[in-house]
Protein backbone atom coordinates (compact mmCIF):
# COMPACT_ATOMS: atom_id res chain seq x y z
CA UNK A 1 0.00 0.00 0.00
CA UNK A 2 1.55 3.40 -1.25
CA UNK A 3 1.23 6.58 0.69
CA UNK A 4 -1.94 8.51 0.65
CA UNK A 5 -2.77 11.34 -0.88
CA UNK A 6 -4.49 14.22 0.92
CA UNK A 7 -7.72 15.93 -0.67
CA UNK A 8 -10.27 18.20 0.65
CA UNK A 9 -13.91 17.47 0.04
CA UNK A 10 -17.29 19.33 0.52
CA UNK A 11 -20.01 17.75 2.66
CA UNK A 12 -21.29 14.08 1.38
CA UNK A 13 -25.05 13.50 1.49
CA UNK A 14 -25.54 9.63 0.80
CA UNK A 15 -28.88 7.49 0.83
CA UNK A 16 -28.67 4.28 1.30
CA UNK A 17 -29.06 1.09 3.98
CA UNK A 18 -27.52 0.40 7.17
CA UNK A 19 -26.36 -2.37 9.29
CA UNK A 20 -25.61 -2.39 12.97
CA UNK A 21 -23.45 -5.14 14.92
CA UNK A 22 -20.74 -7.63 14.19
CA UNK A 23 -20.70 -7.64 10.04
CA UNK A 24 -18.97 -10.60 9.78
CA UNK A 25 -21.29 -12.79 12.75
CA UNK A 26 -22.18 -15.31 10.04
CA UNK A 27 -19.48 -15.03 7.63
CA UNK A 28 -15.94 -13.37 7.84
CA UNK A 29 -14.08 -11.69 4.69
CA UNK A 30 -15.16 -10.13 1.31
CA UNK A 31 -18.39 -12.16 1.03
CA UNK A 32 -22.10 -11.75 0.27
CA UNK A 33 -22.80 -14.22 2.80
CA UNK A 34 -22.08 -11.81 5.62
CA UNK A 35 -23.92 -8.66 6.69
CA UNK A 36 -22.01 -6.32 4.93
CA UNK A 37 -22.80 -8.21 1.71
CA UNK A 38 -26.36 -8.61 2.35
CA UNK A 39 -26.53 -5.25 2.97
CA UNK A 40 -24.94 -4.39 -0.41
CA UNK A 41 -27.73 -6.56 -1.75
CA UNK A 42 -30.44 -4.52 -0.14
CA UNK A 43 -28.80 -1.97 -2.29
CA UNK A 44 -28.50 -3.85 -5.46
CA UNK A 45 -32.31 -5.00 -4.95
CA UNK A 46 -33.45 -1.40 -4.22
CA UNK A 47 -31.88 0.25 -7.15
CA UNK A 48 -33.16 -2.29 -9.56
CA UNK A 49 -36.97 -2.14 -8.46
CA UNK A 50 -37.16 1.90 -7.58
CA UNK A 51 -34.21 2.91 -9.73
CA UNK A 52 -36.86 5.89 -11.10
CA UNK A 53 -36.95 7.20 -7.75
CA UNK A 54 -33.22 8.03 -7.79
CA UNK A 55 -33.14 10.77 -9.88
CA UNK A 56 -30.53 12.90 -7.42
CA UNK A 57 -28.50 10.70 -6.64
CA UNK A 58 -25.05 9.73 -8.45
CA UNK A 59 -25.51 5.87 -9.99
CA UNK A 60 -21.70 5.56 -11.66
CA UNK A 61 -20.17 4.83 -8.17
CA UNK A 62 -21.55 3.67 -4.79
CA UNK A 63 -19.67 4.12 -1.06
CA UNK A 64 -19.20 2.01 1.97
CA UNK A 65 -18.92 3.87 5.44
CA UNK A 66 -17.31 2.46 8.23
CA UNK A 67 -18.95 4.21 11.45
CA UNK A 68 -16.81 3.61 14.41
CA UNK A 69 -18.85 3.76 17.75
CA UNK A 70 -17.09 4.44 21.30
CA UNK A 71 -17.86 0.62 21.93
CA UNK A 72 -16.40 -0.80 18.80
CA UNK A 73 -13.14 -1.69 19.80
CA UNK A 74 -14.62 -3.69 23.32
CA UNK A 75 -17.61 -4.99 21.04
CA UNK A 76 -16.65 -5.46 17.20
CA UNK A 77 -19.81 -4.15 16.38
CA UNK A 78 -20.02 -0.88 14.32
CA UNK A 79 -22.28 0.48 12.20
CA UNK A 80 -22.10 -0.18 8.27
CA UNK A 81 -23.63 1.71 5.27
CA UNK A 82 -23.90 1.05 1.78
CA UNK A 83 -25.09 4.00 -0.74
CA UNK A 84 -25.24 6.64 -3.68
CA UNK A 85 -24.07 9.74 -3.50
CA UNK A 86 -26.63 13.01 -3.92
CA UNK A 87 -25.77 14.89 -6.82
CA UNK A 88 -27.34 18.41 -6.19
CA UNK A 89 -24.87 20.96 -4.00
CA UNK A 90 -26.45 24.04 -2.48
CA UNK A 91 -26.28 26.30 -4.63
CA UNK A 92 -28.27 24.72 -7.62
CA UNK A 93 -30.29 22.51 -4.95
CA UNK A 94 -30.59 22.45 -1.58
CA UNK A 95 -30.88 19.09 -0.12
CA UNK A 96 -34.51 18.15 0.70
CA UNK A 97 -34.58 14.63 2.53
CA UNK A 98 -38.10 13.87 0.97
CA UNK A 99 -35.92 12.88 -2.56
CA UNK A 100 -34.23 10.25 -0.31
CA UNK A 101 -36.86 7.46 -0.55
CA UNK A 102 -38.38 6.95 2.61
CA UNK A 103 -36.80 3.03 3.03
CA UNK A 104 -32.87 4.81 2.59
CA UNK A 105 -31.16 6.50 5.34
CA UNK A 106 -29.81 9.32 4.21
CA UNK A 107 -26.09 10.18 5.65
CA UNK A 108 -24.36 13.54 5.94
CA UNK A 109 -20.51 13.25 5.71
CA UNK A 110 -19.21 17.08 7.42
CA UNK A 111 -16.52 18.93 4.89
CA UNK A 112 -12.78 17.50 5.97
CA UNK A 113 -9.36 16.81 4.51
CA UNK A 114 -9.22 12.90 3.63
CA UNK A 115 -6.27 10.85 3.49
CA UNK A 116 -7.28 8.48 -0.03
CA UNK A 117 -5.25 5.23 -0.32
CA UNK A 118 -5.14 3.76 -3.65
CA UNK A 119 -5.83 -0.48 -3.32
CA UNK A 120 -5.50 -2.35 -6.23
CA UNK A 121 -5.66 -6.20 -6.56
CA UNK A 122 -4.84 -8.39 -3.43
CA UNK A 123 -4.64 -5.31 -1.60
CA UNK A 124 -8.16 -5.01 -1.42
CA UNK A 125 -8.78 -7.90 0.60
CA UNK A 126 -5.84 -7.44 2.43
CA UNK A 127 -5.70 -6.22 5.98
CA UNK A 128 -5.26 -2.48 5.05
CA UNK A 129 -7.50 -1.71 7.95
CA UNK A 130 -4.64 -2.45 9.85
CA UNK A 131 -1.97 -0.81 8.15
CA UNK A 132 -3.88 2.62 7.78
CA UNK A 133 -4.62 2.59 11.21
CA UNK A 134 -1.67 1.51 13.29
CA UNK A 135 0.85 1.74 10.79
CA UNK A 136 0.35 4.67 8.46
CA UNK A 137 -1.78 6.81 10.98
CA UNK A 138 0.71 6.55 14.05
CA UNK A 139 3.72 7.94 11.56
CA UNK A 140 1.63 10.08 9.75
CA UNK A 141 1.71 13.43 11.87
CA UNK A 142 -2.75 13.26 11.36
CA UNK A 143 -4.90 12.07 13.49
CA UNK A 144 -8.33 10.45 12.87
CA UNK A 145 -10.88 13.85 12.33
CA UNK A 146 -14.28 11.39 12.53
CA UNK A 147 -14.94 8.15 13.44
CA UNK A 148 -15.41 6.70 10.21
CA UNK A 149 -14.07 5.96 6.78
CA UNK A 150 -15.85 4.86 3.45
CA UNK A 151 -14.70 2.79 0.70
CA UNK A 152 -15.70 4.09 -3.00
CA UNK A 153 -16.73 1.64 -5.55
CA UNK A 154 -16.48 3.29 -8.47
CA UNK A 155 -15.58 1.91 -12.29
CA UNK A 156 -12.21 0.55 -11.27
CA UNK A 157 -13.57 -2.19 -9.00
CA UNK A 158 -14.96 -5.24 -10.91
CA UNK A 159 -16.66 -7.15 -8.44
CA UNK A 160 -15.89 -9.64 -5.96
CA UNK A 161 -14.98 -12.19 -8.28
CA UNK A 162 -12.57 -10.27 -10.13
CA UNK A 163 -10.86 -8.48 -7.29
CA UNK A 164 -7.15 -9.14 -8.98
CA UNK A 165 -8.19 -6.53 -11.45
CA UNK A 166 -9.88 -3.89 -9.27
CA UNK A 167 -8.94 -0.72 -8.00
CA UNK A 168 -10.79 0.40 -4.42
CA UNK A 169 -9.88 4.00 -3.09
CA UNK A 170 -10.60 4.51 0.56
CA UNK A 171 -11.35 7.59 2.50
CA UNK A 172 -10.06 8.12 6.04
CA UNK A 173 -10.76 11.97 7.33
CA UNK A 174 -8.15 13.90 9.22
CA UNK A 175 -6.60 16.05 10.64
CA UNK A 176 -3.33 17.41 11.28
CA UNK A 177 -1.91 15.80 15.01
CA UNK A 178 -1.07 18.98 16.15
CA UNK A 179 -4.51 20.93 15.94
CA UNK A 180 -5.55 18.66 19.18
Amino acid sequence: MNNPTIVKLDRLILGGFCFFGDPFRSSAGWTEENEIGRTWQRLMNFIKARRETLSHFRMDASYELHLLHPESEQTGEYEIFVGLEYLSTPAEHPFSDDEVPFEMCAKILPASTYAVFHLEGAEISGDWHTLIYKNWMDSSGYIEAYPFSFQLYDEQFKGLDQIEDSVLDVYMPVKPADEN
